[in-house]
């Protein structure tokens, strides 16, 4: 097993655990009063987290685009008009 798979098991254990031993009912306002178990609204705040993360951790699409490189060919008989005589003396 990968380390990215062990990492998504026990953080998927510890969340369940979490969720798990939360189901008391709590007083919850959100225009009025209501009484909702903790496990469904930290189950939505889990969910919307994940998401966020999800979408901020993207990469973005750029385009890729490949330019062949441009070579300037010389020919040896061009390599040579570039040397004085005296290079040349000293070359050979």
């Amino acid at each position: 097993m990968s380390g990215k798979t062990i990492f998504i098991v026990i953080a998927s254990v510890l969340v369940t655990i979490v969720l798990m031993k939360n189901t008391e009912e709590i007083d919850f306002w959100l225009f009025g009063a209501t009484k909702i178990p903790k496990l469904v609204i930290l189950g939505t705040m889990f969910g919307l987290g994940f998401i966020i993360g999800v979408m901020a951790a993207r990469p973005k699409k750029n385009e890729i685009v490949y330019k062949e490189p441009e070579f300037e060919v010389v020919e040896p008989e061009q390599r040579r008009t570039g040397l004085s005589d005296e290079d040349r003396d000293y070359i050979s």
